[in-house]
């Protein structure tokens, strides 16, 4: 199998991720994956796991602690989705990095064509034949490329794993590891046809992944998303920490690399997460910590992609990602007019993100990224009205577009879907 022959056959699965609307309880069953990586030999029970939730920050968080334990000797592999531009950005390992020596690359340590095309051989035989046999089901695409992230993870006996969830928390596949710490990050309103309509009712899925005996670290939440969180912790014995983004200060000169007041909060969380290390007998020095955060790097997350004029790429998929945005933007930048390129899936919270952006928006390009969950552009002008507004069919036409509006003093934003984030970066 060629690694396209290996893609071609990843996407022959029921992949929730291009289809807005889809039973939520009724599609994802932990037991499915649980007897599945059984089969498999459980290979996410060889290395010990971070584990983190949330609306917002995710990746961000998961970065952090990846990074900083590479800074410290590890081998750690990290598992985060979507991807921008390349599939293989989702499944990745760094080796350890114990001095500064050497230029950092984006989306450095993602697995080898071959390997992959290696990893899915093995596992089609197998997948064909639990599922002939399942009493839960097929395997959805997410369980699929979970799985294979643990069989690599296993493979290249990494030390740590960290690893984001995808849709919620606790129905998700990566919820069948125990690890060190359950991490959950700002909890908002998103897929609320899923996973609720109230904050309490989101938070209710994210806290699914907290587990008896595992510590618990929080960023500061919603006091409806803390009351849930407290609660679960309070059922499940377990300590809940939660760190405020003044406790960076002990780590000496720290230089966010990525920008906006939400990553201190979002590098403050990794740092109480590692921190959880201590209680197994490993100590990371203050330095080490700050050196690995210095060295973060997470394309596509309020990511200076060029200058003259200011080209800034940020997936804010809600509201509360998208005001995180608009301060980021107005804390870190000087420019004349702000051009924003905005394509949204159909299933996000469309008008949140609107008010968000409008206020700092003087030309609007709404696009649509080529995924089926994509709102038409029109559908979202709306949001914008009294605004100079432009249609584009494809996010190509918009980067054209975009160029054509903006002067070497302006800034152009392309935000909202990650999916219109890649396709705007990699082109």
């Amino acid at each position: 199998m060629t690694y396209q022959d290996a893609l071609k056959y990843l996407e022959s699965f029921i992949n929730y991720e291009r289809f807005p609307a889809w039973p939520y309880r009724k599609s994802l069953n932990l037991e499915r994956i649980k007897n599945f990586l059984k089969v498999l030999g459980n290979p996410q029970d060889c290395y010990r796991s971070f584990h983190v939730a949330g609306s917002k920050g995710k990746g961000s968080t998961c970065v952090f602690i990846a990074y900083i334990l590479r800074q410290a000797g590890f081998k750690v592999g990290l598992y985060t989705s979507p991807h921008l531009c390349d599939f293989r950005e989702r499944i990745r390992v760094l080796l350890p990095r114990m001095n500064n020596l050497g230029i950092a690359m984006p989306f450095e340590g993602k697995i080898q064509r071959r390997e992959l095309a290696d990893i899915v051989t093995g596992l089609r035989p197998v997948i064909k034949r639990y599922n002939a046999n399942s009493k839960f089901g097929a395997l959805t695409y997410f369980e699929v490329i979970t799985a294979a992230a643990y069989v690599y993870f296993k493979k290249r006996k990494v030390d740590f794993a960290v690893l984001e969830t995808g849709l919620g928390g606790r129905l998700d596949a990566t919820n069948i590891v125990r690890p060190l710490a359950s991490v959950i990050t700002p909890i908002s309103y998103e897929h609320t046809d899923k996973l609720g309509k109230t904050i309490d009712k989101i938070a209710r899925e994210k806290s699914g992944i907290i587990k008896d005996g595992v510590p618990v670290i929080s960023a500061p939440q919603k006091k409806e998303a803390f009351k849930v969180i407290r609660k679960r912790c309070k059922i499940k014995n377990v300590k809940l920490s939660i760190p405020k983004p003044g406790v960076l200060a002990q780590y000496g000169r720290i230089n966010l690399p990525l920008l906006g007041r939400h990553q201190k909060v979002n590098a403050a969380v990794a740092v109480s997460a590692v921190k959880v290390l201590s209680d197994y007998g490993i100590s990371i020095k203050d330095s080490v910590v700050r050196q690995g955060i210095n060295h973060t790097l997470w394309p596509g997350r309020c990511e200076v992609l060029s200058r003259n004029p200011f080209v800034v790429l940020d997936g804010a998929q809600n509201a509360a990602s998208a005001a995180a945005l608009k301060s980021a933007i107005k804390d870190n930048f000087k420019y004349k007019n702000l051009t924003l390129v905005l394509g949204v899936s159909s299933d996000k919270d469309i008008p949140g993100i609107c008010r968000e952006l409008y206020p700092i928006a003087d030309k609007v390009i709404l696009t649509r990224a080529d995924t089926p969950r994509a709102m038409q552009p029109e559908s979202l002008a709306n949001g914008f009205l009294g605004k100079e507004v432009y249609l584009t069919d494809n996010v190509k036409d918009a980067k054209l577009l975009a160029r054509k509006l903006s002067s070497a003093r302006d800034i152009i934003l392309v935000t909202g879907s990650l999916f219109v984030v890649g396709e705007y970066r990699d082109d």
